[in-house]
């Protein structure tokens, strides 16, 4: 009984001691396999990265929105008459001048009319003449005594008469031009024609429409905007012209044109403020009716710092940027964001001379050892190396 008590207890020793050496044995090859030999361990190497120069220039600070393709004028042609049409003198979709012939009426009546006045005009200036002729005989009747006082008043009053009547005969002459001439119906402005409703012959009357004449040359965009940017757009239009880009997508280049209007209320249920650009539309770009994306310049940021969005980063601790120092070293430097466009941002904190870390960023500390991939040195370049233009690179020239 004793001696296998003994046995056990051997046993038991043993296997301590094995598995003491096996995990000294298993530490031991673990300190290898990462620090390589022992008392051979290596520092980590600097994080590779790619910097960027900051941009000093102007930025401007634009506010988008939705807007629709305004004319500023829309005539509706209606003749002023009850006519027949003698003749069409344009086509749908012309453009036409302010006083160009558009349609004749038949005018033979009104010519007419304009006839029997200027006769009336005649006979009473005929009565008219041969009373003053009696008037002025009468005078030199009455100063030899020949004649009553009371005959010559009562032929000043008919000569008098008599030159009302002709005035009034002037009157309808013109007032019968003016009914003639409705029977040529002019452009009141310079512009487009649309749809002709009528023909030759065709009977119209002050209710008929004719055609439409719309001006495309200036034209507006009328738009809205948040009741957030009032304050810095009346800012901007105080200090003087308002730019606005206006472009309907696709191929078509935006254009540039010139804020002119703010309204005087906000409306309450939206929140926003109607607005209104103008624009040359000498080539016709924008077309009454048509929606656009519109860009307005609210303010301008002189000078402004701007680097690449890529290289801000934001965390629960704020909003910095890496820089990278003459040293070989990372340094965290806070910035604010003044204005966001397309890939880049305005910011402040920064003097504009540092080099702005945009790749690799990811693995830094302050402090960190950093190595520029640009600023590696390539190997100098052999006679027969030179490739043309566009040739592939060989394997052993990638990085």
């Amino acid at each position: 009984m004793k001696k296998n008590t003994l046995a056990v207890i051997a046993v038991v020793v043993a296997a301590g001691i094995g598995g003491a050496w096996y995990m000294n044995r298993g530490a031991h090859a673990e300190g290898e396999g990462k620090n390589g030999p022992a008392g051979a361990g290596a520092a980590q190497g600097p994080t590779t990265v790619n910097v960027v120069a900051p941009q000093r220039q102007d930025v401007g600070v634009e506010v988008a929105a939705n807007g629709t393709v305004t004319p500023q004028q829309t005539v509706d042609l209606r003749p002023q008459t009850t006519s027949t049409i003698r003749q069409v003198h344009i086509r749908e979709g012309q453009f036409v001048k302010a006083g160009q012939l558009m349609f004749s009426l038949d005018d033979r009546s009104d010519r007419a009319a304009v006839a029997q006045a200027e006769a009336e005009v005649a006979r009473g200036k005929a009565n008219l003449a041969d009373l003053e002729r009696q008037y002025k005989r009468s005078q030199d009747l009455v100063a030899q005594k020949f004649l009553a006082q009371s005959a010559v008043d009562s032929l000043q009053s008919q000569v008098e008469a008599a030159r009302a009547a002709v005035a009034a005969s002037s009157a309808s002459v013109r007032a019968s031009q003016v009914s003639a001439s409705y029977s040529a119906i002019r452009a009141p402005l310079s512009g487009r024609v649309g749809a002709i409703n009528v023909y030759g012959g065709s009977l119209v009357q002050p209710t008929t429409s004719l055609t439409t004449i719309t001006q495309l040359d200036p034209i507006d965009v009328a738009f809205t905007l948040p009741e957030s940017s009032l304050g810095a757009l009346l800012a901007a239009q105080k200090a003087g012209k308002v730019a606005v880009q206006a472009g309907a997508g696709g191929e078509a280049q935006p254009v540039t044109g010139e804020l002119i209007f703010v309204d005087n209320t906000v409306d309450p249920t939206s929140g926003t403020i109607r607005v209104k650009a103008q624009f040359a539309n000498t080539d016709g770009q924008l077309w009454p009716g048509q929606y656009v994306n519109t860009r307005v310049t609210v303010r301008t940021i002189k000078d402004a710092v701007v680097i690449p969005q890529n290289a801000i980063i934001i965390n629960a601790y704020g909003t910095f940027v890496y820089i990278a120092e003459q040293d070989g070293t990372a340094r965290q430097v806070p910035i604010a964001r003044q204005h966001s466009f397309g890939l880049n941002a305005a910011v402040t904190g920064l003097s504009g001379n540092e080099q702005v870390i945009t790749e690799g960023k990811q693995n830094l500390r302050p402090g960190g050892k950093i190595k520029i991939a640009a600023a590696a040195k390539a190997p100098a370049a052999r006679p027969n190396d030179a490739k043309p233009q566009g040739a592939p690179a060989n394997k052993g020239d990638q990085a």
